[in-house]
């Protein structure tokens, strides 16, 4: 049986680790609640360019398809833009979405596809697809707690511009899209092309009156509009990252005072059985004399 002094220093050393989780609990849960609010201040504007978007791919131009619209009968060029976190400390939620990642690569491999482009948003996703031998076309990583734009563009824009030219048929996305506080559901969705699940049918249609010309205005739209689907996907991760780093930390507290308790206990014993100890070779020394 360990000494007193060493149960002593397992629960000093289990109570500094508990403060430590504590505050991070505290933090994340500060955390969330403005990731949350920018997520949900992210989706009115989503919802405007979607419905935008569906009305000018049923609107009657009949001389020009943008390419971000037309589906190949044949898929042998996936891109694929993995959504996970800069840090640990949340669960099981990168290895979620990473799992749902490796079974889709699988699949498409099994469905014989050749070649497969991956775009890293988030130092784990990073790190997943190196270890996989595939190799990031392009990455981002430190996007700290709010996402931006800015440095979104650059590295997804690579795949969209291979996808324009023709180098490859489709582009999915993996991220954790947020339920709620407790729930965080790992997504796999299909880009590009865009289809009716995304852009969905409007109830009314009509013409539009183009300026400069229909295709410029298209183009610009639709790369508008697949840019705010990434934003939004990276916005429900961040959130979802707060919420599960929350969670992950409070069971963390919970354990390690649960791990205290038992230390403690351990102790007791420990000491009560020293002192009884001591009493009985006392007890045996004055019988002796």
């Amino acid at each position: 049986m360990a000494s007193g002094k060493e149960i002593r220093t397992k629960i000093k050393s289990v109570q500094n680790t508990r403060k430590i989780t504590k505050a991070m609990e505290m933090v994340a849960a500060s955390k969330m609640r403005k990731a949350q609010d920018r997520m949900r201040a992210a989706r009115p504007y989503a919802e405007k360019v979607r419905r935008l978007a569906a009305h000018l791919s049923q609107a009657n131009v009949t001389d020009y398809k943008h390419p971000f619209l037309i589906h190949k009968a044949q898929v042998k060029r996936v891109g694929l833009i993995l959504v996970t976190t800069d840090k640990g400390l949340c669960g099981g939620l990168n290895t979620n979405v990473q799992r749902v990642a490796l079974n889709a690569l699988k699949s498409w491999e099994g469905a014989g596809v050749t070649e497969i482009r991956a775009c890293c948003i988030g130092n784990k996703g990073l790190g997943f697809v190196q270890r996989l031998g595939l190799g990031a076309v392009s990455h981002v990583v430190h996007l700290g707690d709010r996402p931006a734009l800015e440095k979104l563009i650059g590295p997804v824009k690579i795949l969209l511009d291979a996808f324009q030219e023709g180098e490859l048929d489709a582009i999915h996305i993996a991220y954790t899209r947020f339920v709620n506080t407790m729930k965080q559901e790992p997504m796999l969705e299909q880009l590009l092309p865009l289809t009716g699940d995304k852009l969905g049918t409007p109830e009314n249609t009509w013409d539009y009156l183009y300026e400069p010309d229909p295709q410029a205005v298209i183009d610009e739209m639709l790369l508008r509009y697949v840019e705010a689907l990434v934003y939004q996907a990276v916005a429900e991760n961040m959130a979802s990252e707060q919420s599960a780093r929350m969670v992950a930390m409070k069971a963390a507290s919970d354990n390690a005072k649960s791990v205290i308790d038992d230390l403690q206990l351990v102790y007791n014993k420990t000491r009560q059985a020293a002192i009884t100890k001591e009493l009985t070779e006392i007890v045996g020394g004055a019988a002796a004399v």
